[in-house]
């Protein structure tokens, strides 16, 4: 059976854990000592669904830092998907989501010609009782910005902790099963080995793909 490959782009503000929820879904580790992302990176990890297809996520994980935003560009060109990052314990990272979801639609060059683009909204550190952003309002702003777009999906909504490993895997499993690239693409893209972390630019430009409803 073919393999595909996705390329998945994580955003949002520092400090929401985007590193360590990768870590998490790819090595099972998690650790306290905070290292600020500088520019971007991918790691590439082959995952096997139930019906015997096997699907390589190349999950990169980019800065949060605004001196890094403008290399965007560079990173998010011929993403599939873009997981949408959180701290539910700080409101102003929930509150900046628009902002990142704008730039990455107009540095990736898809802007409004493809409103059904998979965004996935995941909110971190559900483990810290000192909670500020309610699910009702991550639902809501998945809902809202869904009908802005004309979107016939709405976006589907995770919380996790990539500390204690609480559904981390949910967001990226839904990508995995869900999301589908254009067969001309399977025949170009290869594929990786889990752990492998490389550095580069990629241009190939996107295409419609199809996608399932998933559940908040």
């Amino acid at each position: 059976m073919g393999k595909q490959l996705l390329k998945v782009v994580l955003i949002g503000d520092g400090g929401v854990g985007k590193t360590s929820l990768r870590n998490q879904f790819i090595h099972k580790r998690f650790t306290n000592a905070y290292k600020a992302t500088i520019g971007a990176d991918f790691i590439t990890k082959e995952i096997e669904l139930e019906d015997g297809k096997r699907v390589s996520l190349q999950i990169w994980d980019t800065a949060g830092q605004e001196r890094f935003q403008s290399l965007g560009i560079a990173f998010y060109r011929g993403a599939d998907a873009c997981v949408l990052c959180y701290d539910v314990t700080n409101y102003l990272t929930f509150e900046h989501l628009a902002r990142w979801r704008r730039e990455f639609l107009n540095q990736a060059g898809i802007g409004d010609s493809n409103p059904d683009f998979p965004f996935v909204l995941l909110g971190n550190k559900i483990d810290i009782d000192e909670r500020v952003v309610s699910r009702r309002q991550a639902r809501g702003f998945a809902q809202e910005h869904s009908t802005v777009t004309g979107s016939k999906v709405e976006m589907p909504c995770f919380e996790a902790s990539a500390k204690d490993g609480i559904r981390v895997e949910d967001a990226f499993l839904y990508i995995a099963k869900t999301v589908r690239i254009p067969q001309m693409e399977l025949d170009m893209v290869g594929g990786g080995t889990a752990g492998a972390t490389q550095r580069l630019d990629w241009d190939a430009e996107s295409e419609a793909r199809k996608k399932s409803k998933g559940c908040c």
